[in-house]
């Protein structure tokens, strides 16, 4: 049986990435969560992985790390998860390469905090940026779609799995979007594995400090 190392859902958004391409590939998996920043939670992950960082993927003695990696590797034998166009699956890898390496005031000013709402923060002229270019690159991508479905090429892909957690960051911290936007958070909001994580996240207990940004 496959199985995911996870952090804590109410805060990891690297883990959620994997968890949420396995949940639409149909891969059956056990989830094995250990909380991160409490003590021993590095040694711990890298009895999975070599990195002590999540997520990790395991099948038997293999081991597999790095969110996109993970999704890469689950494409392979679920090529849905890619577009069938070949233009298209090249702009979904370039805005999956995109947001796997960029987007760090989003990352570090509002962090994704599934179980807070409504929370204030100063947007700094970076994260002011990084919030218009997401904007940016769910509506051009919806607005050029030419296949059926709500996700951002048509139907869902490794792209959404990418800037799925971006949706619940900004429900949090209720930033304004364009119409063409705010549609595709609707739809993640909207999407039954979505509700499934969130609802999950909103059991959790423990509190992250360096998470709980804003008031």
């Amino acid at each position: 049986m496959v199985q995911l190392v996870i952090g804590n859902k109410n805060y990891s958004t690297w883990s959620l990435r994997a968890w949420i391409c396995l949940r639409k590939a149909g891969i059956a998996f056990d989830e094995i969560r250990i909380p991160l920043y409490e003590d021993g939670h590095s040694d711990k992950l890298k009895r999975f992985g070599p990195t002590g960082l999540v997520p990790v993927y395991r099948d038997g003695e293999f081991a597999l790390w790095d969110s996109l990696a993970i999704c890469e590797y689950v494409a392979e034998t679920h090529p849905h998860l890619w577009p069938d166009d070949r233009l298209q699956r090249a702009h979904a890898r370039a805005i999956c390469a995109e947001m796997h390496s960029g987007f760090r005031a989003i990352r570090g000013q509002i962090p994704m905090n599934c179980r807070a709402s409504h929370r204030r923060v100063d947007f700094s002229p970076e994260l002011r940026e990084e919030v218009r270019r997401v904007e940016t690159i769910w509506s051009q991508c919806r607005q050029t779609c030419t296949v059926s479905g709500d996700w951002l090429f048509g139907r869902f892909s490794i792209a959404d799995a990418m800037f799925i957690p971006l949706a619940l960051h900004f429900q949090t911290y209720d930033v304004t979007l364009n119409d063409t936007a705010s549609a595709y958070l609707q739809t993640v909001l909207d999407d039954a594995d979505t509700k499934a994580w969130v609802a999950d996240a909103l059991q959790e207990t423990e509190i992250i400090q360096e998470c709980e940004a804003g008031a």
